[in-house]
């Protein structure tokens, strides 16, 4: 199983981010000098990696709702290599991003969005519970769906 950590260099984040855009076939348009920015802030970076290669990322940051009254964490990325794949780390990767926004922030909640065409992403998010919003395309894990993660 790779190592998790919380404190990982920005350039190895950038890479995982990198290798995300990559897979998705996206322009990686985020320049490293935002990146550490945006990390000395109050986004924050899980890092899954193997033998010093990055296999797997959450970027997130906290979100604040005022129809829940609560602060949940918003997962702006997600990316697991695909030799590991299938092997629970993206939930792994999610309950870091859990606890890590629980401890700081109080956080009860996560939200993320995706790909629309994106079949695979859409069952592994159903699988972890997430439920659609038909009316803003946001995604949100809560309450008994989130304790299970």
């Amino acid at each position: 199983m790779p190592r998790i950590t919380h404190d990982a260099p920005p350039h190895q984040i950038a890479q995982a981010l990198r290798a995300l855009s990559h897979d998705m076939g996206d322009p990686y348009e985020l320049p490293d000098p935002v990146l550490a920015l945006a990390l000395a802030g109050d986004t924050r970076a899980v890092l899954a990696v193997d033998a010093e290669t990055p296999v797997g990322v959450a970027l997130w940051s906290p979100f604040v709702s005022t129809t829940r009254g609560r602060i949940g964490a918003f997962v702006t990325d997600l990316w697991v290599h695909g030799d590991q794949r299938g092997a629970g780390l993206g939930r792994i990767l999610l309950r870091e991003v859990r606890e890590a926004a629980h401890a700081r922030w109080g956080a009860t909640f996560l939200r993320l969005n995706h790909a629309a065409d994106n079949t695979g992403a859409t069952a592994f998010y159903a699988r972890l519970g997430f439920q659609p919003n038909p009316k803003d395309l946001w995604l949100t894990l809560e309450d008994a769906a989130l304790n299970r993660l």
